[in-house]
């Protein structure tokens, strides 16, 4: 069952951010207003345009939210793969949307300090850094600290 959903998701998904559907949703929608004159603006001829529309948006919030959940999953892998491919990332990067909100804040906290020290010095940099402990709960909390070799090679390659 949820595969199965998850591929109407997907086609649905597909084909209705295509132009030709937003045009022919508009088209509905002028045809709708041209006729009220001819139903006299009666209620029903207004029931149906709210009937119709409220039924599209409440099966799109749920195709929608199937779509991002699965964009953002398929995000995140990349981004996994592209940390754990990397030697100067730090593994512990890889969970971190499993935090709580307090934990992202201090991880969050921590990189805006490190990005504002070099600024404040009258120097862009990016620079490896290197938290203590293990996990996410500690690359939350931990302390972070840029590594001396990191320094040197930075600035040698500044310099050179």
């Amino acid at each position: 069952m949820s595969d199965l959903f998850s591929q109407a998701a997907h086609w649905t998904g597909q084909q209705c951010g295509r132009a030709s559907v937003f045009m022919a949703a508009v088209a509905l929608i002028i045809a709708w207003a041209v006729t009220g004159p001819f139903f006299h603006y009666s209620d029903t001829w207004q029931l149906i345009i709210n009937t119709s529309t409220t039924i599209v948006t409440f099966l799109m919030v749920f195709l929608l939210q199937n779509t991002q959940n699965r964009d953002t999953a398929a995000i995140q892998l990349k981004l996994d793969e592209l940390i754990r491919a990397n030697q100067d990332a730090r593994n512990k990067m890889l969970c971190l949307e499993d935090l709580s909100e307090d934990e992202l804040k201090k991880v969050k906290a921590t990189f805006e300090s490190l990005a504002a020290a070099p600024a404040a010095a009258g120097r862009t940099t990016t620079e490896r850094v290197e938290g203590a402990g293990e996990g996410p709960q500690a690359a939350a909390s931990a302390p972070l600290r840029v590594t001396r070799e990191a320094t040197r090679r930075l600035e040698g390659a500044q310099h050179g």
